[in-house]
């Protein structure tokens, strides 16, 4: 196996970033593993793994690495959003409404606030 370097870290999340496009979430996880495990405090990377594992529908190693961008990043609006279509994919929209509303509220993007539902009554509350 070729020596791991800086290079060919930087190489592999590239790589990795192309394969997510291509829909090889699988592929991208696998580039990704090396270059967490030489350089774990990489948020860039963490996000692109959690996104490939969102893409490979493994929704909690997909929730895992989105709560550790959070817990370094708490302002990332994208993360926020993410984790919640994470976890309203996983059948959780309660706890995902939070994070929606959360990414709305840091980045009124349109699609950060169509997912929050803003004016809308959250489940089981009743408009009186």
């Amino acid at each position: 196996m070729p020596q791991s370097t800086p290079e060919t870290h930087v190489i592999d999340f590239r790589a990795a970033e192309q394969l997510l496009a291509a829909r090889d979430p699988r592929g991208a996880v696998k580039l990704l593993d090396s270059v967490i495990t030489a350089h774990p405090e990489n948020t860039a990377a963490r996000l692109l793994r959690a996104r490939a594992f969102f893409g490979a529908a493994q929704l909690r190693a997909a929730e895992l690495e989105f709560q550790l961008v959070l817990e370094r990043e708490p302002d990332n609006a994208f993360a926020h959003f993410a984790l919640g279509r994470t976890l309203e994919r996983a059948g959780r929209p309660d706890e995902a409404m939070r994070h929606f509303r959360l990414a709305a509220a840091l980045d009124p993007r349109p699609d950060f606030v169509e997912a929050a539902r803003f004016g809308e009554p959250r489940s089981g509350e009743r408009g009186e």
